[in-house]
């Protein structure tokens, strides 16, 4: 009876750590780019601390919002690759 457990715990485990690498891969292929964020669109908390959630952003373009492009295209969006200097 302990048997279907254990190989049904091991194939999820299994199952998980495939997706857990296919993610990872996913994200190693975007970088954060500063500046482009519209209203409501950024991916997660501003550079200056205002706000830690995503979708948050007041305003567009904020040069302290950011979200996630594939890499090597944020320059060309208008974006910066790096957060603003903190005052």
């Amino acid at each position: 009876m302990k048997n279907p457990v254990i190989l049904s715990s091991a194939l999820a485990a299994a199952l998980s750590l495939g997706l857990f690498a296919q993610a990872q891969a996913a994200d190693a292929a975007k970088e954060k780019c500063y500046g482009i964020a519209k209203a409501g669109q950024n991916d997660c908390a501003s550079a200056n601390g205002s706000h830690s959630c995503a979708g948050q952003a007041k305003k567009d373009n904020e040069p302290t919002e950011w979200k996630y492009v594939p890499k090597g295209t944020c320059e060309k969006e208008g974006g910066k690759t790096t957060p603003p200097a903190k005052k």
